[in-house]
């Protein structure tokens, strides 16, 4: 299993060198020139190509970008162009805020979506199963800065229960939260509920149900470690996109997290802060997916047991 895990960490390595050559060379082309943003319009053209000389703007693209991974690589990420401070210290600044609303969010995507799912494919075609599909469809239909303000001007403006824009207190994610769970709790739930309508009707439930097992039983020890591995996997896609996603939801609660400083770093050209943002968003998002990874071997022993008998014939 540690080979495994390893072996992993070592392929996240050319797949986030593969996102900042991409991101460096969409920067690139991208049209603008740094120096003349900095410096404005009125500036002269020799203090421009000072500026592009100090910002290394003059050296070949591969240059500056080996240059960049080196320094990056040794926590060096740079000087922001747009406030000449260090980007590493901006972005652990306002990291929190990002992590903290996509984790809240999928805590409220897990503790109803998973649930639900499970009761709808248990009362197939019920109420209860016709209220959550379309429910799920409803959700999944809103845009987030459409839903996001029309619960604004519901429970801060209207009913004065919450606070409109962001804060660092809890009742500042609430809103939050709701809006950037919304389209995720839609899609786990269908997730579910196909899972968990494929297992229970296998032959080793009705085994199990002719046993005597009760229905808790079989639907939690049986039905649900069986149907978890796709619920699992749509899980982690999900918190992955849930930190890159945010940039919506930043916006319309002014909230201070990378999202809206992406969007103000890309308007001005500030490369070394567009990059250190995709590496750690790629980096975190490769994170998940290793842990996604290990918890299939957990929750399916079969997997582990491929493994082993993969590594006895290479031996």
């Amino acid at each position: 299993m540690a080979r495994y895990i390893l072996k992993r960490i070592l392929l996240m390595i050319p797949v986030v060198l593969g996102i900042s050559l991409l991101v460096f060379s969409m920067l690139e082309l991208s049209p603008g020139d740094p120096a003349q943003i900095i410096l404005g319009m009125r500036a002269t053209p020799e203090a421009l190509e000072n500026l592009r000389e100090e910002m290394g703007l003059n050296q070949p693209f591969w240059t500056r970008y080996f240059n960049y991974i080196i320094n990056a690589v040794q926590g060096d990420f740079g000087t922001s162009w747009r406030t000449n401070l260090p980007v590493f210290n901006e972005i652990m600044a306002r990291l929190l805020t990002t992590v903290r609303l996509a984790l809240g969010a999928m805590v409220l995507v897990v503790a109803i979506g998973i649930p639900v799912g499970i009761l709808s494919a248990v009362k197939q075609y019920s109420l209860l199963d016709n209220m959550a599909l379309t429910g799920a469809l409803i959700l999944s239909s809103m845009p987030a800065f459409w839903l996001g303000t029309l619960l604004i001007l519901l429970f801060a403006l209207k009913l004065s229960w919450l606070p409109a824009m962001g804060n660092n207190e809890v009742s500042g994610y609430i809103l939050p939260w709701i809006t950037l769970a919304a389209s995720y709790l839609a899609t786990l739930v269908r997730m579910t509920r196909s899972s968990m309508l494929e297992v229970i009707r296998a032959d080793y439930i009705k085994m199990a149900r002719a046993k005597g097992a009760n229905e808790r039983q079989v639907i939690l020890r049986h039905a649900l470690r069986n149907a978890l591995l796709p619920i699992v996997t749509i899980v982690g896609m999900n918190f992955a996109g849930l930190l890159g996603g945010t940039v919506i939801i930043e916006q319309v609660f002014t909230l201070n997290g990378l999202g809206s400083l992406a969007i103000t770093s890309v308007r001005q050209l500030d490369v070394p802060m567009v990059m250190a943002e995709v590496l750690f968003i790629a980096l975190i998002t490769s994170v998940i997916n290793l842990i996604v990874d290990v918890l299939y071997v957990y929750i399916d022993p079969r997997l582990k047991s491929q493994y082993v008998k993969i590594r006895k014939a290479r031996g």
